[in-house]
């Protein structure tokens, strides 16, 4: 098979970037997209030129590195899929492919396809620490969990923060991913004693960071890799309501009125 492929090419953070056009000639079509990135790569260095930055990692669809918009669509066709688990036959012979870095102003671009996503680690670190025993493995049925619950937390723990719903948003909302953040330990009953100030925190954190408002477009459940459900946002903004209104009936102040 035989591609165009049109990259964003950015020299830093600062420069300005353009697309650039490279020739692919008899790639399998078992081949990984970021395999034949590889191989362009391998070109580029054979001629002395810079070749494309972008991350990767397990290239198993579980770390959420390979974060790449692939002709507009974050992580490319297909349905819960990353853009490592992406092949050349999901495309058509001699197709043009556009890759571009994620857009997002809390997401920054590094270089060509690598953006800056330590702004999704600082929403997780503000969410702070469950205040439940952390010693000895408890006996497993020490603390009852119904099944249905145990189920939908594991329905969000499955994020592997990849930023896809935030690039995929049109106002570069991360609603989905803090939610999920959120309901993950919401759902559990560790996560109970901080469930109302760690949804407030995570929420203030996250618009400090720069991301948008969510407008219930669920382009970012249809990005999602792992199928994430916007009713976490639900969830969330619930749980954030709740939050907002003891700090105002709270008489101990131990916690800023707004």
């Amino acid at each position: 098979m035989n591609f165009i492929l049109s990259i964003w090419r950015q020299a830093s953070p600062e420069a300005k970037g353009k697309m650039v056009k490279y020739k692919m000639s008899n790639v399998s079509e078992e081949t990984s997209l970021l395999e034949m990135l590889d191989m362009l790569n391998e070109k580029l260095t054979l001629k002395d030129e810079e070749p494309v930055a972008f991350d990767s990692d397990c290239r198993e669809g579980i770390c959420g590195s390979c974060s790449l918009v692939v002709n507009g669509r974050a992580h490319g066709p297909g349905k819960l899929t990353t853009s490592c688990q992406v092949f050349m036959r999901s495309f058509t012979d001699g197709q043009t492919i556009h890759l571009e870095p994620y857009r997002s102003a809390a997401l920054p671009v590094i270089k060509d396809l690598v953006v800056d996503r330590t702004s999704l680690d600082r929403i997780i670190q503000s969410g702070g620490y469950i205040s439940a025993h952390s010693g000895p493995k408890p006996e497993p049925n020490s603390v009852p969990i119904g099944y249905d619950e145990l189920e939908e937390s594991m329905d969000a723990a499955a994020c592997i923060g990849c930023g896809a719903c935030a690039a995929a948003c049109p106002n570069g909302s991360a609603m989905l991913f803090t939610a999920a953040k959120i309901g993950h330990l919401g759902l559990l009953p560790q996560g109970q004693p901080e469930r109302s100030s760690r949804a407030k925190a995570m929420v203030q954190q996250m618009d400090d960071e720069g991301f948008g408002a969510c407008t219930n477009y669920a382009e970012c459940q249809d990005a999602c890799p792992k199928g994430i459900s916007i009713k976490f946002i639900g969830r969330m903004n619930k749980d954030f309501a709740k939050a907002m209104l003891c700090d105002e009936l709270d008489p101990r102040g131990s916690m800023d009125a707004n």
